[in-house]
């Protein structure tokens, strides 16, 4: 156990580094003129931004895994660059193509004027998604070499950056685009520099070489089901703001949504990094990983309740990010729903875990498309209904979550290896 938390105590604050970024660019918005129309397009910018890049959010544990030789690093690494690359075409489209403008019109429901300001946010956003893979392929070397410590330490880096190019670009006067991209470009660069030199000095491979005839088949094969998971993830949030931007009062509703959702990542992500720690400690004593998963998810949920039932919201969100007051009382609302959500993360996760380590990452993929399409299906009926609002769309948003749960306890349950694994292995091979 004390292992255990060794290890996963500097995850939780690089996570709680990385999330706490878009704090502040929410802060930095809510002191814009129309702040609830600046945080809506941010929403619906970053949200569509995120649909790209969410696909590399396993980035982490594909370098962990296979990067465990000097053919097995080079070839993920190719790998890396080539999907990240893939990925960013489609986002060049969108905010530069009529198409891609008339398109995010048709999904949004939104007029012309909103639909150009997201468009902009997109041409800037576009490029920093091969910076992303990058940043990410390197933390997964050192989440290898359990070098978690400094994970910490560089995540803290990129945080400061971004809040320091907030406060000079708010200063200078700067157009949102500029100031809210700008600081978050510069801070990836600072990162990718800092943690590419990190690998350099400390980092040292497996004494067992693995994946020394390491193909980008074997590659895809692990990578699109999990990069599908993270996809469906990323859309989660399109597909409710589609929804809700066309109810009235939709564009206060969904930068209320923004506002909580991405508060509540401070305490999601803390559930999400159990996946590195499967994958480092392998299948073994179960029994005591479920105690130490189960402790933390308490600790997550008593938090976020403390948060939500007490001043602190409004000391958070009024005084010191300064959110309007038509888009905070909304907020609070939310953040009450989103409790449910660590305890779904992390019995999802326990089981996400199994199956990456088991290279049964398919039943990953097929639990976060049936919790798109649930969370679709939902919508479409409490739309039709006219029962749609910030509360109701965010218990859609559990429930989506819960249809994935389903799904992935299933597949780890039962079934075969899929063509890229060997099933559960013994203890010494699961740790990798």
């Amino acid at each position: 156990m004390r292992a255990y938390w060794q290890f996963y105590w500097p995850l939780a604050l690089t996570g709680l580094a990385m999330v706490l970024s878009i704090q502040f660019q929410n802060a930095a918005l809510a002191r814009f003129p129309d702040a609830a129309r600046e945080l809506a397009v941010f929403a619906l910018a970053y949200g569509t931004f995120g649909f790209f890049r969410a696909s590399l959010n396993f980035i982490n544990q594909l370098s962990n895994v296979y990067a465990r030789s000097r053919h097995g690093a080079r070839r993920t690494l190719e790998f890396v660059l080539l999907a990240s690359a893939v990925l960013t075409l489609p986002l060049l489209g969108l905010g530069w193509l009529p198409a891609g403008d008339a398109l995010l019109r048709a999904v949004y429901g939104i007029d012309a004027a909103l639909s150009a300001r997201v468009t902009e946010y997109l041409r800037y956003l576009a490029p920093l998604v091969v910076i992303s893979a990058l940043r990410f392929y390197y933390t997964g070397l050192l989440i290898q070499a359990r070098l978690t410590g400094w994970v910490t330490l560089l995540n803290a880096l990129f945080l400061s950056t971004v809040i320091l190019g907030l406060i000079v670009g708010f200063s200078l006067g700067l157009e949102p685009v500029v100031v809210l991209v700008g600081a978050e470009a510069v801070a990836m660069l600072l990162h990718l520099g800092a943690t590419l030199t990190a690998v350099r000095l400390r980092y040292r491979p497996p004494t067992v070489a693995e994946h020394e005839s390491l193909t980008f088949r074997e590659l895809t094969t692990f990578f699109v089901p999990v990069s599908t998971t993270g996809v469906m993830f990323a859309l989660s949030r399109p597909v409710l703001y589609a929804f809700v931007s066309r109810t009235p009062g939709g564009i206060v509703a969904i930068a209320a949504m923004r506002v909580a959702f991405d508060f509540s990542m401070l305490f999601q992500q803390a559930a999400n990094q159990f996946r590195h720690f499967f994958v480092t400690f392998g299948l073994d004593d179960l029994a005591r990983k479920r105690r130490f998963m189960a402790l933390v998810c308490g600790g997550i949920t008593a938090l976020m309740l403390l948060f939500a039932v007490t001043p602190l919201s409004n000391l958070i969100w009024r005084d010191l990010m300064r959110i309007p007051d038509d888009v905070r009382a909304l907020a609070v609302d939310v953040i009450l729903v989103m409790c449910l959500m660590p305890a779904v993360i992390v019995f999802r996760n326990y089981f996400h875990g199994r199956l990456m380590v088991e290279r049964r990452t398919a039943g990953m993929a097929a639990g976060a498309i049936l919790r798109v399409a649930g969370i679709y299906g939902a919508c479409q009926g409490l739309f039709a209904l006219g029962w749609l609002n910030h509360v109701s769309a965010s218990f859609v948003l559990i429930l989506g979550f819960v249809i994935e749960a389903g799904v992935v306890v299933r597949a780890a349950r039962g079934g075969q290896p899929d063509g890229n694994g060997q099933g559960e292995r013994d203890t010494a091979t699961a740790k990798m």
